[in-house]
């Protein structure tokens, strides 16, 4: 029997463990990325474990995400990560270069390489047959310094795809359709893998925007075969020589396969407040609009912004909305000026903004109160957009644009004939646009603002937890609620104390004094608890009120490490109907837990007040040994010490 794509991958790069799904691999890392609102606290976490230069292949530091500079602090964590990337050997993409996910794809991705990022749409690098994992802050900080990257084992799964996307439909409109059919948990376990005859209809635009969005169905990791497509984008970009072919064999076996008619697939839209909430864009042709918001890391790339240009040449966008233009990269921009998008934009009313995240992570493009705003964005949880009372739409290029002219939302099927997207015969861009590091990390720096803080350092954890219930939280609760992000909160990832005064301000503004008053306690959750971004700040802040454990049904891949790497145990209900019996300001004791924890058993019990219920502990060996030594930074300088020691005798 043959193998996956997914499979030869993982296979190339284990180190560590076997390919046994549900075991615990690890594999190497070719190349990282970090972002701004991630990437101070890899490099501060490099710093702590006084880590030496990267030993990955390349690693690259972009700022993408806090670029309005409303005061110092983001201003000073740009020159912090600056002086730190070139001491610790990395290159630099500075603001203004673009979002990291298209950046990486156009000038450094290479199919068949491994790819991991502080930031949770790194698996856009599956666009190019790369196997590119998002994760937290301090895997990826290990990954630079030559350490394997631990996971457990995947299944795969396959995307059998048949046939070809009609007029008007796009990559988004296929990721948004298994959404609908899977929910933000369908993947959760999962490789997605996709491959058939009908793959080599999408181009890279569409690749990129179903890879981006894979980690929003809960994978992984999400792989295309590296193809003629794959061969015919990277000679565009310059890079004709990194490619190379990576496929699926023949006769490969997948754990489970999922057909689909590419054909069959028709505009969609994400309604409020998940992404799996997926209805038909003609089905809200009531749906009144304030803003409409083409661009982001889904949604970016040279293709996207041309087609909504195409779209609105010579129309006007309705006066009762915004319409607002993010391109995902400097090189978006200049080629899409090249060949004549930038006018039509601009001619049509649209607010053409530099390339960067922007209104994806609320920073800025706050919509109007009351309002509806459709987004060709991954995420649209509740607040997310910086507005509490947020009603914000996900959608593709073709549906924004039409329904920026219409002022609602629009089917795009209904405005005739989709018109075409004009190509350079090869993208122009410019290398100096990037910053290399220093010959020498003795000759460098680090350049530190009042904002920037140190890591924080945490004990091992005790024989016994206990605490008080001091929040519950419902299925899906996302990152973005643990610990916001937007114009407020994003410039205060440097400085941990700061931050965590905003932890779950958005379910109880008074959790970080009651968590402080109460020195600590416990949270419960439902399903999929800590769903979306990699934000390690939703582990990191409630750690350093105080919080011990969690309690849930079941948690999402990203924060369930990031949990681990500070010391919260990741603790899940034995019975998902004790989450309905667990109510805040309850006691819990978890006795013995420490010992459970070392011992490998699956289960620890719970005293609730007077009753007792048993939690599961579905933990590897590793994460066991990091969260007995209180987090991977203090597991992590035992194991430096212990080899330093070895080595001296």
């Amino acid at each position: 029997m043959g193998h996956t794509l997914a499979a030869k991958l993982i296979e190339e790069h284990l180190v560590e463990g076997e390919m046994k799904p549900g075991g615990d691999i690890g594999i190497r890392i070719d190349q990282t990325l970090t972002q701004d609102a991630t990437g101070t606290m890899v490099y501060l976490a490099f710093e702590a474990l006084d880590l030496p230069r990267a030993q990955t292949e390349l690693s690259v530091s972009y700022v993408d995400h806090n670029i309005i500079q409303t005061d110092y602090k983001n201003a000073d964590d740009h020159r912090f990560l600056q002086s730190a990337a070139s001491k610790y050997g990395a290159l630099l993409s500075p603001p203004g270069n673009g979002v990291s996910h298209h950046v990486h794809r156009q000038r450094f991705g290479i199919p068949g390489k491994s790819l991991l990022g502080s930031d949770s749409h790194t698996t856009t690098g599956g666009c190019l047959g790369m196997l590119a994992i998002g994760a937290g802050g301090l895997d990826v900080a290990l990954a630079m310094a030559g350490k394997p990257f631990h996971l457990t084992m995947p299944r795969i799964w396959g995307i059998y795809c048949t046939g070809e996307l009609k007029p008007w439909v796009s990559g988004k409109d296929v990721i948004l359709e298994l959404l609908r059919r899977f929910s933000v948990k369908g993947g959760v376990g999962r490789i997605i893998e996709f491959y058939g005859p009908g793959v080599e209809s999408l181009d890279m635009s569409a690749r990129a925007t179903i890879a981006n969005m894979g980690v929003d169905i809960g994978a992984t990791a999400l792989v295309f075969p590296s193809d003629r497509i794959t061969r015919q984008y990277l000679e565009m970009q310059g890079r004709g020589e990194a490619w190379r072919e990576r496929t699926a064999d023949g006769d490969a076996s997948y754990d489970e396969i999922t057909e689909l008619d590419l054909g069959s697939i028709e505009p969609l839209v994400a309604c409020p407040f998940n992404p799996d909430n997926v209805v038909p864009a003609s089905q809200l042709g009531d749906v009144e609009l304030s803003q409409v918001i083409v661009g982001s890391s889904t949604n970016g790339s040279y293709r996207d912004i041309m087609i909504a240009a195409q779209i609105v040449d010579g129309k006007q966008a309705a006066p009762s909305l915004s319409f607002d233009v993010n391109p995902g990269s400097r090189q978006v921009i200049e080629n899409m000026d090249r060949m004549g998008g930038m006018l039509k934009l601009v001619h049509a009313g649209a607010r053409v903004h530099q390339a960067g995240c922007l209104g994806c992570i609320g920073m800025g493009q706050v919509p109007a109160t009351g309002t509806n705003s459709l987004r060709t964005f991954p995420r649209n949880f509740k607040g997310r957009s910086g507005l509490k009372e947020d009603r914000v739409y996900l959608c593709s290029p073709e549906t924004a644009a039409v329904s920026a002219i219409q002022g609602r939302i629009t089917d795009p099927r209904t405005f005739g004939d989709c018109p075409e997207v004009p190509y350079p015969e090869a993208y122009t861009y410019n290398q100096q646009w990037f910053v290399e590091p220093a010959p020498s990390s003795a000759e460098v720096e680090i350049q530190r603002g009042p904002n920037i803080q140190p890591m924080p350092l945490f004990e091992r954890l005790p024989e016994d937890v206990a605490g008080e219930i001091l929040l519950k939280a419902e299925d899906n609760t996302s990152t973005d609620t643990i610990l916001p992000g937007g114009n407020r909160i994003l410039p205060l990832r440097s400085n941990i104390p700061a931050i965590s005064e905003y932890a779950f301000e958005v379910l109880d503004e008074g959790f970080p004094a009651k968590a402080k008053q109460k020195g600590g306690g416990i949270i419960v959750g439902g399903e999929n608890y800590g769903q979306g971004s990699s934000r390690e700040h939703a582990a990191l802040a409630p750690r350093y009120l105080g919080v011990r454990a969690k309690l849930a049904k079941s948690f999402a891949r990203i924060h369930k490490a990031n949990l681990i790497n500070y010391g919260i145990l990741p603790l899940e209900l034995a019975d998902g109907q004790d989450y309905d019996r667990l109510q805040p300001g309850q006691q819990v004791e978890l006795p013995g837990v420490r010992q459970a924890i070392l011992e490998g058993k699956e289960r620890t019990p719970a005293r609730i007040d007077s009753r007792e219920i048993e939690l599961r502990i579905d933990l590897t060996s590793r994460e066991r040994e990091i969260l007995a030594a209180g987090g991977a930074i203090n597991w992590t300088r035992a194991a430096m010490h212990s080899e330093t020691s070895r080595e001296s005798r």
